[in-house]
């Protein structure tokens, strides 16, 4: 220990007195191991969380895939991870393996709740709600902040409808004011009794952007939200997650679960259809581990950051080759002391690790350092990655595993780069301290500097080629023709069904809301629709043209109003569009897309012909509506959604055939507006007090869901490409730099050792245009053989990011050559100033050194 702290004494006396030296490798190390802390810690937040729950390890899912968020049919690979209420309650009964099993919704996020605190001047607010089965609480292991939580009379048909709040409401809304426990509220405009708090710090049962404020029991779903596939054995809508008791075999049990759910399938009408019987023997489940909870945004993102954590890690190794070439000319200029330690009696290994510890102890400051750029580095990430997501259970700041990670990372860092150095200084010998005078021609830096600039130039290429794709992706895919019109035009999602209006109620309230806003001044369309083009969301069924084959192909619908189609800038190719006259009672009619067009007519005119639903229960009802009008392919959902087919039905008609006895009018959940898309004649500020004001004086539990320009949504839907552009172009540019300064630095020092020789041929007559031209040599030919080496790397290493890409499958020859040409320059620039210095030398003066 003793001599530890000697070595260490030691080692703080000699950075303190090379200060230029020190801050440039602490602020490299910075640089570097902050950049991979910073994507660690969202890895960590993301991607290795637990749920915030007792011991999370005991917890399993059934399912392991996100197959939000209501689902009909069967899936062709068997794989079932979205469960019916029955099917839940089967599990419950049949799989005592499990201590308990709990069932939650999948979709809350695209059906918000309205909630008002009852009591005068209260104001409705539009937030996420999710339903739950009783044990839910109890399942996670946890405890109320304040009341009670869920227990299992709460979750029985007719049970007084109860709700828990989530701690984070409680705080925000109402300051922790212990009167909510116990009080009335209206959720959906039904009486509610709020019995308890979330404890805090819970977020529900997955990391979202926008986590449920309030947890309601399961069997309140259909009086509270109006959901029919609740009790529909055939229509699956929840996630499952159980605790399994000790000793318990995990294989043992999914393959007991896989054959009960194939015999729960077996007779559901779903699979009397002779497709669904040829699959039904694939019927199975996978056991996942639940203690991460539902892993629907770490299936997202993982790709990216895994990514994301490569190329940070490349960096790193950039400057880990940058500080390398320091230490040894660092080590060059020591050779003096170190040959008097040497023939003082001091053995190599003792300078190999006083060495050493230098390096240590610098890896260790630039890891402390590192520590704050990565906290930096993280609020900044999540900014990119979750904008204006004030509400996101994922935290930047630094936790035990993301500290653990930087020591580990200084750890390895400073032997990484100083191991090296430090055998090559220890190699000096003694007899090289008693030379006064060595003037001979240097041959300037050695072959193992030099190698390490080739790798830094060639790393660089790659980071750079990478930056230049993902930024040639994000440009393609921005710029595709949406056949999309976002010119002075805003959105604002609804929820009719929160407000309290009832299936049979809403046609005049959406021609109510029409006639209001077109009253508002400078508003030119008014449209409402299910859902809007560039959401993330989807609706789909299967579809079969009347009197033809079933193709067993599918198609996503939408459902809009007569102005809907103008409000998005969507334009009619053949025959019409809707009208005024297309009512629940007209009818039904249908529009549908140039692809649609293509899958199911080919070059025929589909006008005229009529289609409907395909699958169990629909034989005989395939002429549900007549196409009536074809529209341009307008991009929705996705750009990556190639042939996309879709058709479109008038919003207050109903979808499939309305003489269906399984779908009345009144579980028609298709028949509510979930947005309503307006045109202006020009910008309007302030447009969104304007829009909420309308609406509360239709109705004032109708709000506002969200608020968005056209373009922010379209933009929205870009986040995570951007944040890839974005951070590649920076580890790019900071791998550029680091790969340029090393290069300097070897060519400097290079010049530094030539001197003497340089001094000679410049007295012999040489020209300053030929010692620059001998240093430049000397320099772009390292940056050529990086080049070389970079160039099939780079080539080689877009097959694993290709699947990240938009309609890019290969490195093509303008992001090459932007690559090649950029790191050239830098090399260029970086070379120029040392063989500058090295043409201004004075002859005289050079042979004077020694």
């Amino acid at each position: 220990m003793r001599v530890l702290l000697q070595d260490l004494s030691y080692a703080f006396r000699q950075l303190r007195k090379t200060p230029g030296f020190t801050a440039t490798v602490l602020l490299t190390l910075a640089l570097g191991i902050g950049a991979n802390a910073a994507i660690f810690t969202l890895v960590n937040a993301i991607l290795l969380h637990h749920l915030p729950v007792t011991d999370p390890k005991t917890l399993i899912r059934i399912g392991d895939t996100d197959d939000c968020c209501v689902n009909g049919g069967w899936n062709d690979k068997g794989d079932y991870s979205l469960f019916a209420t029955d099917t839940y309650y089967m599990f419950k009964k049949n799989l005592p393996e499990f201590e308990e099993l709990a069932a939650m919704e999948s979709g809350y996020a695209w059906r918000p709740i309205t909630v008002r605190r009852a009591g005068p001047q209260t104001i409705a607010k539009s937030v996420m709600g999710t339903f739950v089965s009783g044990n839910y609480f109890r399942v996670f292991g946890l405890s109320p902040a304040a009341g009670r939580l869920f227990v299992d009379a709460d979750d029985q048909k007719g049970a007084p409808i109860t709700a828990v709040m989530s701690y984070d409401a409680w705080m925000q809304d109402y300051a922790g004011d212990p009167s909510v426990v116990g009080s009335e509220f209206y959720i959906n405009t039904k009486p509610a009794t709020v019995i308890g708090i979330a404890p805090k710090g819970f977020y529900g049962d997955r990391i979202d952007t926008n986590p449920p404020r309030y947890f309601l029991p399961m069997n309140s779903m259909d009086p509270v939200i109006g959901a029919p596939y609740f009790n529909d054995p055939d229509l699956q809508w929840a996630y499952i997650i159980g605790r399994v008791k000790p000793g318990t075999s995990v294989p043992a049990l999914q393959a007991k679960a896989s054959a009960l759910l194939k015999q729960t399938f077996a007779p559901l009408k779903t699979f009397t259809d002779q497709r669904a019987k040829q699959v039904l023997p694939r019927t199975h489940v996978v056991l996942a581990p639940g203690g991460g909870g539902i892993q629907n945004m770490q299936d997202d993102y993982k790709d990216h950051l895994k990514l994301l954590q490569w190329i940070a890690g490349l960096v790193l190794l950039v400057a880990c080759a940058n500080i390398a070439n320091l230490l040894l000319v660092r080590g060059m200029s020591r050779r003096g002391e170190l040959s008097i330690r040497s023939a003082l009696g001091a053995q190599r290994s003792r300078i190999v690790r006083q060495l050493l510890t230098e390096s240590v102890l610098l890896s260790g400051i630039g890891g402390l350092l590192g520590l704050a750029v990565s906290y930096l580095g993280a609020h900044a990430l999540l900014a990119l990655a979750f904008p204006n997501q004030e509400n996101m259970p994922v935290s930047a700041s630094p936790s035990p595993l993301v500290i653990g990670f930087s020591f580990a990372l200084s750890l390895v860092t400073g032997i990484l780069f100083g191991l090296a150095p430090a055998l090559m200084a220890a190699r000096t010998q003694p007899v090289e301290s008693l030379r006064a005078n060595a003037r001979t021609t240097a041959h300037g830096a050695s072959f193992l500097q030099r190698a390490l600039v080739v790798l830094q130039a060639a790393l660089s290429l790659v980071l750079l080629v990478a930056a230049g794709l993902f930024a040639q992706s994000l440009n393609k895919a921005q710029n595709v023709d949406m056949k999309l019109d976002v010119t002075n035009r805003y959105i604002a999602h609804i929820n009719p069904q929160a407000a309290g209006y009832k299936n049979t109620e809403v046609e005049p309230l959406y021609q109510t809301i029409v006639d209001r806003f077109h009253a508002v001044p400078g508003v030119v369309k008014v449209g409402l629709s299910t859902y809007t083009p560039m959401e993330e969301n989807n609706w789909g069924s299967g579809v079969k043209v009347q009197g033809e084959p079933d193709l067993n192909k599918g198609a996503s619908w939408v459902k809009g109003t007569s102005e809907y189609f103008d409000s998005v800038g969507t334009h009619v190719v053949m025959g019409r569009g809707f009208t005024l006259q297309d009512t629940l009672n007209a009818p039904p009619v249908a529009v549908v897309n140039q692809e649609f067009v293509k899958q199911f007519f080919g070059k025929r005119n589909p006008i005229g012909h009529r289609f409907g639903f395909s699958g169990p229960g629909q034989v005989g009802l395939d002429g549900s509506h007549e196409i009536v009008g074809v529209v341009e392919d307008t991009t929705y959902t996705s750009v990556y959604w190639k042939d996309h087919a879709m058709y479109f039905l008038p919003l207050t008609q109903r979808a499939g055939n309305a003489k269906d006895p399984d779908s009345p009018l009144e579980k028609d959940q298709s028949m509510f507006a979930g947005a309503l898309v307006i045109q202006t004649s020009r910008p309007v500020p302030g447009f969104e007090k304007i829009v909420s004001s309308t609406l509360a004086s239709i109705n004032p539990n109708l709000t506002i869901v969200k608020f968005q320009t056209f373009q922010q949504q379209i933009d929205d839907r870009f986040i995570e490409e951007r944040l890839i552009a974005r951070l590649t172009s920076l580890f790019g540019l900071l791998a550029l730099l680091l790969a340029a300064i090393g290069l300097y630095g070897v060519t400097a020092f290079t010049v530094i050792r030539r001197t003497p020789e340089i001094g000679i041929r410049m007295a012999l007559g040489a020209a300053r245009s030929r010692v620059i031209a001998t240093i430049m040599r000397g320099a772009m030919l390292q940056t050529v053989i990086g080049l070389a080496i970079g160039i099939p790397v780079a080539i080689f290493c877009v097959r694993y990011v290709k699947s990240q890409l938009y309609e890019i499958t290969s490195v093509n020859i303008p992001v090459m050559a932007i690559a090649t040409g950029v790191l050239v320059l830098a090399a260029a620039i970086a070379g120029i100033i040392p063989a500058r210095r090295a043409a201004s030398i004075d002859p005289v003066r050079a042979l004077r050194i020694e």
